[in-house]
């Protein structure tokens, strides 16, 4: 318990109240608050407050000193590598390139997935997309090595089966070597 005289601004300890004490009687202490009303308590109840908060000059420069430091730009966000962009897939199984391919010879499906390879094929390079996956399924191995016949005829681009985790042997991984 501090020593409180009349006049000292207090705040008591269980309660949302602030004032002045106008009157001190042993252990009860009167409190003129700050809505006007004077109440009584225990000097156990009470916390002696300072209004005035003081701060020194070397704390205040301190504060500024902090707020007046640049804070770090963030640069800008640096492009992934060609290299690291995911790769395109390329799915030449009959049933996704048409609705019903029940009417079709075998001739002309081949013929539609080799237009379709040539065509996405086209268009990665075009693009400059370094991996492309085509996925060609396993089957008697015809398209395959049809594929491998196209990519043959392009000085820029290595072949290899693709991922066997992710496709098994149904697919060729082409690497297209792209001038800088």
């Amino acid at each position: 318990m501090s020593d409180f005289q009349i006049g000292d601004r207090v705040e008591a300890v269980d309660d949302v109240v602030k004032g002045f004490i106008t009157q001190i009687d042993d252990n009860t202490v009167t409190v003129d608050t700050d809505d006007g009303f004077p109440l009584s308590f225990d000097k156990g109840e009470l916390v002696k407050i300072a209004d005035d908060i003081k701060v020194s000059n070397y704390e205040v420069a301190q504060v500024k000193k902090e707020k007046e430091e640049p804070k770090k730009k963030r640069g800008p966000i640096p492009k992934p590598k060609e290299r690291n962009l995911p790769k395109m897939e390329v799915d030449l199984h009959i049933n996704q390139l048409v609705k019903n391919p029940k009417n079709m010879g075998n001739y002309e499906m081949l013929n539609l997935q080799m237009d379709t390879a040539k065509r996405q094929l086209d268009f990665a390079i075009a693009k400059r997309i370094q991996k492309v996956v085509f996925i060609h399924g396993v089957g008697a191995g015809v398209l395959k090595e049809e594929l491998q016949y196209l990519f043959r005829k392009y000085d820029n681009i290595k072949y290899y089966d693709a991922d066997y985790q992710k496709y098994g042997l149904g697919a060729t991984e082409i690497y297209i070597y792209q001038n800088a």
